[in-house]
């Protein structure tokens, strides 16, 4: 079963190859511009211009996860190409323009020896394979609309190859790689089909469908009888407006239940507007809700264009709530524009259930097609790992690199990216993302609840601490007059497709408590086989955090 890679490329080489159509030639390439009409300032926001340029780039492909009783699991998944260092970590891998487009340290350029995700030790969130384009010449006229350097640079999109293959090939992830925007955000997603060394037999293409994202094109939709579908060795650059504040998902839309199931899956987020206001919330909101006095100033085409149309509408998706007197001071995070800060958070965690069928993902890696009559779930999953690993799942070695593993002895578990060994003998940190919950004394944690299965409803349910339900399928409960809606429950359930946002509220807590978020349906606690796993995760309550260093302190032990 293991391959050099040498091998794999030859492999691949070959695809690449039986694809190239002599009327449509097959290349690499990202777009993230440094302005745009609406960002012409790039990432200097200012009022007429709020929000930001930001980018991402993603691979298109195949790879494997370890499931909690130490079975390799084959995917067909998408994998990440750039905000390496932040996913590795547990963190959206989307960049603001600036530090998207830059060209990578010595050994991620040409010649590349970075192979599949890199260590704690990489301090890289740029795009992979990013290279100045030879050909390119500093034009006086882009240099003078342009950062220091950006045109001299020659940077227009040409990325190296190499250094994408080296790093997408069997490198994909399970959940796929978190997404996270803010409001008034372009957003630039690439897509890059890097092929599946698995199956070389297969041509599958690939798109990017965001599930329940307003979108007004259809060509970025992702849907490939409207839209566009990437080959094997083909790139293409999907554009977002930022929509409502909310928790969505996406995935692939080439054959969905099949390339959903084999975990073309993963989350996407966007921030509310309201963290970048100050003063009364209520207020600050009417007032984005209101036409500018004079719509013929500067400021007030972009207002116009770029406000957020409620108004006394009574069908808007989040209506201004009633007259209160709630201030924020910058010091707080809000899950939604609520005007009433009653969805503010100290801390979030995406929360993603997904199941697997062992057997459907052993024939995928073998041959097609498979069968989806007798399609059952055996593995059930949170951010792609089942209990215990959904708050370890990573052993420390002598030597480690990994930040959790700072003061820690060989053999110690930690929560750190799990490793699965590829096909050519290299680690890949294909579930990067744990879901222990850590919560300060006092303070309250925000989960972003999705479920990607295709085949099961997911019951998730909370003893000790009671779930505040604030949102369901990126709508803030709020009633026709804006009244809050929000409930306290102990448990959601939620079918494919769905996305709920609970609030975890630790006031009255002591540090060094410990709950558990789990399913109640007991045949989701189990690793196939093994019982005592499945969907299940820990919450603590601890002494305190710090977001620079992330490190929490006061929190007990796994």
């Amino acid at each position: 079963m293991f391959q050099t890679r040498w091998y794999l490329r030859q492999v691949l080489a070959l695809s690449l190859c039986l694809l190239a159509l002599p009327v449509v030639a097959q290349t690499f390439k990202v777009q993230c511009p440094d302005r745009t009409g609406m960002h012409p300032n790039g990432d200097t926001p200012d009022a007429a211009h709020p929000g930001l340029i930001r980018c991402q780039q993603i691979s298109g492909g195949d790879g494997f996860a370890t499931m909690a009783d130490g079975t390799q699991t084959y995917l067909f998944a998408f994998g990440p190409l750039s905000g390496l260092k932040d996913i590795y970590n547990g963190l959206p891998g989307t960049q603001t323009q600036h530090i998207f487009n830059s060209v990578g340290p010595a050994g991620v350029g040409t010649p590349s020896n970075l192979v599949g995700m890199p260590d704690g030790q990489f301090d890289f969130n740029g795009a992979i394979g990013l290279t100045p384009n030879p050909s390119v010449s500093e034009d006086p006229a882009c240099a003078a609309a342009s950062p220091p350097g950006y045109c001299a640079t020659g940077l227009d999109g040409h990325v190296d190859p190499r250094p994408i293959m080296d790093v997408g090939v069997m490198n994909g992830s399970e959940p796929a790689p978190l997404m996270a925007i803010d409001e008034d955000d372009e957003f630039f997603l690439t897509l890059t089909n890097v092929g599946q060394i698995m199956r070389p037999d297969l041509f599958e293409q690939h798109t990017v469908h965001f599930h329940g994202y307003p979108n007004a094109s259809a060509y970025y939709d992702g849907v490939p009888d409207a839209s566009v579908a990437i080959n094997i060795g083909g790139s293409f650059t999907y554009y977002y407006l930022a929509p409502d504040a909310g928790t969505y998902f996406w995935h692939c839309h080439i054959t969905p239940p099949e390339h959903l199931q084999m975990g073309m899956v993963g989350q996407l987020f966007v921030r509310p507007r309201q963290n970048r206001l100050t003063g009364n919330l209520q207020a600050a909101l009417a007032t984005l809700e209101t036409p500018p006095a004079d719509p013929t100033s500067p400021t007030g085409p972009e207002y116009e264009r770029l406000r957020k149309r409620c108004g006394a509408d009574i069908l808007c998706a989040t209506p201004i709530p009633a007259s209160n007197a709630a201030i924020n001071d910058g010091s707080r995070k809000y899950a939604y524009n609520d005007g009433d800060g009653t969805t503010a958070y100290d801390v979030e965690y995406p929360i993603q259930m997904h199941g697997f069928d062992p057997n459907f993902h052993f024939v995928g890696m073998t041959f097609n097609p498979e069968s989806f009559v007798d399609l059952k779930d055996k593995y059930f999953l949170l951010n792609g790992r089942s209990y215990p690993d959904t708050v370890g799942g990573y052993t420390c070695v002598p030597g480690d690199t990994l930040p959790a593993c700072a003061g820690k002895g060989p053999g110690d578990v930690v929560a750190g990216p799990m490793q699965t060994q590829a096909t050519d003998g290299t680690l890949h940190s294909s579930q990067p993302l744990p879901s222990v919950i850590n919560i300060p004394a006092g303070g309250k944690a925000l989960l972003r609840i999705s479920d990607l299965n295709v085949t099961e409803f997911h019951t998730l349910a909370s003893l000790g601490i009671p779930m505040r339900v604030i949102a369901v399928n990126a709508r803030l409960l709020r009633d026709q007059d804006g009244q809050n809606m929000a409930y306290n429950t102990n448990s959601i359930t939620l079918g494919g497709g769905e996305s709920i946002d609970v609030i975890l509220d630790a006031t009255g807590y002591a540090a060094g408590q410990k709950f558990y978020l789990y399913t109640p349906q007991l045949d989701h606690l189990s690793n196939d086989a093994e019982n005592f796993g499945g969907m299940m995760t820990e919450v603590n309550v601890c002494t305190s955090f710090d977001p620079l260093t992330r490190v929490w302190t006061g929190c007990p032990s796994t």
